[in-house]
């Protein structure tokens, strides 16, 4: 079979290694008889898995003592409800940095639970989107919190710098780009992230949450959306997504085996640089994001002519290259390139964007 590389934001593609231990372990995991899936969550064999899936965590991030790691349902869409419910005290407001289509779902969302202000900090400069520098941004001296997305999936727009909120709490939904690059967890209040793009499956959501934080949640939250509830039962209140909890614990040793995040964060370096050299120097393709917010994990790129979209998409697919068609609000193309894809993979994008243009150049 040829290889099949699967540029998809989300559900992204797997480690293949992962997915060929998942499937060995299928119907019989560690000499029990059983599908990891069919075990119970409060069995000591689950349990112990969980327990290793959240040490690994911790080491690959370096995560403070003092922060809870909580495993949960909802995707980062539930989150957009859960951080207000539990950081938004009546009577306060939060700041949202706008970046892009997923800070901006979360400001709608977050208007339904209290007084949200948000703060759009993307401008045009010389045809290209660009993030204003966040010693710029216009943040309210008494914020409950800022809340901002380091990685906007569908804009291709990322922030490297972790913006000073002068000891407001501050909370990132990471779901694009947890795990691709070293970040300080100390400098957040609160961190997200939705599984199905470097951790695991569709299923799973990520929450690192300081302790402090803790117990401020409105009466009307939900209980399966209450981080103090989660924290205390280990985030087994309820049935928790037990299957895609035992992938992302299998991505994480993956992580480790690699040599951690500082390693796959230059693989994720070297990938990004490959696909933007050869778009910057095509007199083919664009991109409109500016260089310095150009997304390690999301490459948005455009084609001259609208026209050749579908056969673009088309001929990618004969070559084994999917899910390049961009997001429906902006268009054009996008390659997700997340930890688990190869260097091969942005390699055979390229060589064939550079056979597609010279067949095409004439008709532009």
């Amino acid at each position: 079979m040829t290889d099949v590389f699967n540029f998809c934001a989300g559900p992204a593609m797997l480690p293949k290694p992962v997915m060929e231990r998942a499937q060995a372990e299928f119907l019989n995991w560690q000499g029990t008889g059983c599908s990891v899936m069919e075990l119970s969550h409060r069995g000591s064999e689950f349990m112990a898995l969980a327990a290793k899936a959240e040490r690994d965590l911790r080491e690959l991030m370096a995560i403070p003592d003092n922060y809870k790691v909580l495993f949960c349902h909802g995707g980062g869409r539930g989150q957009f409800s859960a951080v207000p419910l539990n950081l938004l005290p009546k009577g306060k407001s939060a700041d949202y940095i706008v970046s892009g289509s997923w800070s901006r779902a979360a400001v709608e969302e977050a208007k339904k639970f209290g007084q949200i202000n948000p703060i759009d900090v993307v401008v045009d400069v010389d045809g290209k989107q660009h993030v204003v520098d966040s010693q710029q941004w216009p943040l309210s001296n008494d914020a409950a919190y800022v809340h901002y997305c380091p990685n906007e999936t569908v804009d291709g727009i990322e922030m490297f710098d972790i913006p000073n909120t002068r000891g407001i709490p501050l909370v990132a939904d990471m779901s694009s780009m947890i795990l691709s690059r070293q970040i300080d967890v100390s400098k957040f209040a609160l961190i997200y992230a939705g599984a199905q793009k470097n951790i695991g499956p569709s299923g799973l959501t990520l929450v690192i949450v300081r302790d402090d934080l803790l117990g401020h949640q409105s009466a009307q939250t939900p209980v399966i959306m209450d981080y103090q509830t989660t924290a205390k039962y280990a985030s087994m209140f309820n049935t928790p997504p037990t299957y895609a909890w035992y992938l992302a614990s299998l991505v994480f040793e993956w992580l480790q085996a690699l040599g951690g995040v500082s390693v796959i964060e230059q693989h994720n370096v070297d990938k990004a640089q490959l696909l933007y050299d050869y778009i910057d120097g095509s007199n083919f393709y664009q991109s409109k994001v500016s260089k310095v917010n150009r997304s390690r994990m999301n490459v948005p790129f455009y084609l001259p002519d609208d026209g050749l979209n579908d056969a673009f998409l088309q001929a990618a697919k004969s070559a084994g290259l999917l899910a390049l068609k961009g997001h429906r609000s902006v268009g054009g193309m996008r390659a997700s390139i997340y930890n688990a894809m190869p260097i091969e993979g942005v390699h055979a994008l390229v060589a064939f964007m550079r056979e597609f243009a010279a067949r095409h150049q004439n008709q532009v």
